[in-house]
C-alpha cells in the first residue's frame, strides 16, 4: 500500500479521469476528421487522423491497461511478466509514434509553406500514407527489444508473476545503448526538430509577408487583403499550437531526463523526494498531451467545430425524432379506435399492447 500523499491522491483522480476523457475525445476527434468535412486537405487529415489513434492507443495502454487496471484491480492477468513485457513494447512503441508523427506532420507543413517546389511531390494524401506507416512499422521493431528488460518478481506455479528491471539493462553496454538511444529517439531528437523546424517556418513566414506587404503597396491595391496568406493562415496556427502544445508538455519530462542521465538516479528515497514528483509531474503532463489536440482543433478550426456541435446535437435530435413519432401513433390509436366487436366484413382483429381497443384490419 502507498503513502498517501497529495500527489497520489491526485494520481488517483488524474488517471481515471485522463482515460476518460483520453478515449472520448481522440474517438470524436478521429471521427470527425475521417468524414473530410474540416476543410483541411487531404494530406493534413490523414496526418491528424494517424495522431489521434496513435493518442488513442497510448491512452489505452499507458494509462488504462498499464496504470488504472493494475491499481484498481490487482492480480489481474495484466501482471504476468509476460503480459507486462508485452504491454511495454506496445505503450513504447505508441508513445514513439504518437511523437513521431507530430514531426511528420511539422515538417509536411514546413515543406508546404517553405519549400514550394517540393510541396507538389511531397504533400499528398499518398506521400502521407507511406510516411505513417513506415513510422509505425519502425518504431514497432525498434521497441521490440524492450520485452526481454523485465524478469519475473515471483513464480506462482511455474508462471512467473510481477516485473522488475534486469540488473543487466544497467550494466550491460548493449542495453545501455539500446536504452540512450531510445532516449535520443523519444523525446530530444523530435524536440529538437519541431523547434527547429517551427523557427524556419516562422522565418519564412515573417520575410513572405514583408515581401507581399511591399508588392501591396507598391500596386495601390485599395484592399490590402492577401488571398494566398489567408488560405494558409489556418495551417499556421494548427501547427504553432500544436507543436506548442507538444513542447510544453513535454518540457517537464526532457528536463529530468537530462537530470536523470547526468546526476545517475535510479532509486529515490520516498514519495516525497523531489526527483520522484518530478518525474511523476512530466509523466502526468506527457499522458496529457494525448487529449489536447482534439481542443487545439476545436479552437483553431471553425468546421471542426461545427462537426462537433452537429456530433452533440445528434443524440437529441434522434430522441426528438422518436419522441414526436410516439406522440403520432398515440394520437393514431386514440383517432381510430374502434369498439369490440364491430367488424362488418370478418376482417382481422389485432389487439395493441397496453391498449385494449380493437382494431379491424381489412
Amino acid at each position: 500500500m502507498r503513502e498517501p500523499t497529495i500527489l497520489h491522491q491526485i494520481e488517483d483522480i488524474y488517471y481515471p479521469v485522463l482515460a476518460v476523457v483520453g478515449v472520448l475525445v481522440n474517438s470524436v476527434a478521429i471521427l470527425i476528421l475521417s468524414r473530410g468535412k474540416c476543410g483541411l486537405s487531404k494530406c493534413i487529415t490523414h496526418y491528424l487522423v494517424a495522431m489521434a489513434a496513435a493518442d488513442l492507443l497510448v491512452v489505452f495502454i499507458d494509462v488504462i491497461l498499464f496504470t488504472v487496471i493494475p491499481f484498481y484491480f490487482a492480480n489481474t492477468y495484466l501482471n504476468i511478466t509476460a503480459i507486462i513485457s508485452l504491454l511495454l513494447v506496445l505503450l513504447s512503441a505508441a508513445t514513439d509514434i504518437s511523437v513521431w508523427l507530430t514531426v511528420t506532420f511539422t515538417f509536411d507543413r514546413f515543406v508546404a509553406i517553405c519549400c514550394q517546389t517540393f510541396q507538389s511531390v511531397y504533400c499528398t494524401k499518398k506521400s502521407a500514407a507511406v510516411v505513417i506507416t513506415t513510422v509505425s512499422v519502425l518504431f514497432c521493431l525498434k521497441n521490440v527489444p524492450w520485452y526481454f528488460v523485465y524478469q519475473p518478481e515471483y513464480v506462482i506455479d511455474n508462471v512467473p508473476w510481477g516485473g522488475v528491471v534486469s540488473e543487466s539493462f544497467h550494466s550491460e553496454t548493449a542495453w545501455v545503448t539500446f536504452d540512450f538511444s531510445c532516449i535520443i529517439l523519444t523525446p530530444f531528437l523530435p524536440f529538437i526538430l519541431i523547434l527547429l523546424l517551427n523557427a524556419l517556418t516562422a522565418r519564412h513566414i515573417l520575410v513572405t509577408n514583408r515581401v507581399r506587404r511591399k508588392l501591396l503597396v507598391h500596386g495601390k491595391s485599395e484592399n490590402h487583403t492577401d488571398p494566398e496568406m489567408g488560405s494558409r493562415r489556418k495551417s499556421i496556427i494548427l501547427l504553432f499550437t500544436i507543436s506548442g502544445s507538444f513542447i510544453l508538455l513535454w518540457m517537464t519530462n526532457v528536463v529530468y531526463f537530462l537530470y536523470w542521465r547526468f546526476a545517475n538516479i535510479y532509486d529515490y528515497t520516498g514519495p516525497h523526494d523531489p526527483a520522484y514528483i518530478t518525474q511523476q509531474s512530466g509523466y502526468m503532463l506527457q499522458l496529457l498531451s494525448t487529449c489536447t489536440n482534439t481542443c487545439i482543433y476545436a479552437v483553431t478550426q471553425t468546421k471542426f467545430r461545427e462537426q462537433l456541435k452537429n456530433a452533440v446535437k445528434y443524440p437529441c435530435t434522434v430522441i426528438g425524432c422518436n419522441s414526436t413519432a410516439c406522440s403520432s401513433i398515440q394520437t393514431v390509436n386514440v383517432q381510430f379506435e374502434v369498439l369490440p366487436g364491430y367488424c362488418p366484413q370478418q376482417p382481422l382483429l389485432a389487439r395493441l399492447k397496453g391498449d385494449k381497443s380493437e382494431i379491424c384490419i381489412n
